[in-house]
């Protein structure tokens, strides 16, 4: 006998919420109670669903805690961002301008200016998403290689 018996209303209500959902995360913690209610054992869902036995038995047991809107709800947030999104945008409307004018910014120039905004290290991954973020990462091919032979030079070489 199972322990925590997921009945018809729950099952229900799971099902409306998996369809409802786009995380993968709440997607997977929904199919246990789906699979739960069909019949399976917490063995045969862990296999399915690449989850511990136990772990199966506890997303369960908080499923019957707290309901299935609790259950189904993203309890994580993200983008935990070093300064605000304004502040972000001032600090790069210094480069645009900079850049307008055909000096070529980088990415290092950037995370020095927010180094000394915040007083400590800024890891390049943040700058590197701060651009993403303000669709202002722009490669652009250069027209030659710097180290490229001059035409004399390939023309001798052919010869």
């Amino acid at each position: 006998m199972q322990k925590h018996k997921i009945t018809e209303q729950e099952y229900e209500a799971a099902t409306k919420l998996a369809k409802a959902n786009k995380l993968k995360r709440i997607d997977r913690r929904l199919q246990v109670i789906l699979l739960r209610y069909e019949g399976k054992k917490d063995v045969e869902i862990a296999e399915k669903l690449d989850y511990t036995r136990k772990r199966v038995s506890q997303l369960c047991a908080e499923f019957k805690k707290v309901g299935a809107e609790e259950y189904a709800r993203q309890k994580y947030g993200g983008n935990a961002q070093a300064v605000s999104v304004e502040k972000e945008r001032e600090i790069l409307e210094g480069f645009r301008k900079e850049a307008e004018d055909g000096k070529v910014v980088t990415a290092w120039e950037i995370k020095k200016a927010f180094d000394e905004l915040r007083g400590k290290d800024t890891g390049r991954g943040y700058i590197y998403m701060l651009l993403a973020r303000h669709k202002w990462r722009m490669v652009m091919p250069r027209g030659k290689h710097p180290k490229k032979a001059s035409d004399e030079d390939i023309e001798a070489s052919k010869n």
